[in-house]
């Protein structure tokens, strides 16, 4: 399996790179590829700190992505409900992983943030 880092995925959602953002379409576009977790969480976190990109932005690009077939994601009904949260929600990305794994796998979370600990009692 092939692994892609944030990198890759940064040069090719933003295009901002003549050369290395053909280089990351290549990549993502012609081979089965595997998105981890924490990738993705290093994804979100650059493209709202660094690049100014609005969450709800954020969410539906990386929604998108998860949606070619080539693509694999572990947990994928996790990522997939915690991107549609952090899209609607002022939620700090992993807290919406979190409350996913709450969610979806009936993961119990034990915190002391008390926004996330409001949602997950909701």
């Amino acid at each position: 399996m092939k692994i892609i880092d944030a990198n890759i995925i940064l040069r090719y959602l933003l295009n901002d790179h003549d050369e290395l953002s053909g280089k990351a379409a290549t990549i993502i576009e012609d081979n089965k590829v595997l998105l981890l977790r924490e990738v993705i969480v290093e994804v979100v976190y650059i493209l709202e700190k660094v690049y100014n990109v609005k969450n709800d932005e954020i969410s539906d690009i990386l929604l998108e992505l998860l949606k070619y077939d080539n693509i694999e994601v572990d947990d994928i009904e996790v990522v997939e409900e915690a991107l549609a949260l952090f899209g609607k929600r002022r939620l700090d990305f992993v807290d919406t992983l979190l409350y996913a794994y709450n969610k979806v796998k009936g993961y119990q979370v034990y915190t002391f943030d008390k926004k996330l600990d409001k949602m997950l009692e909701e």
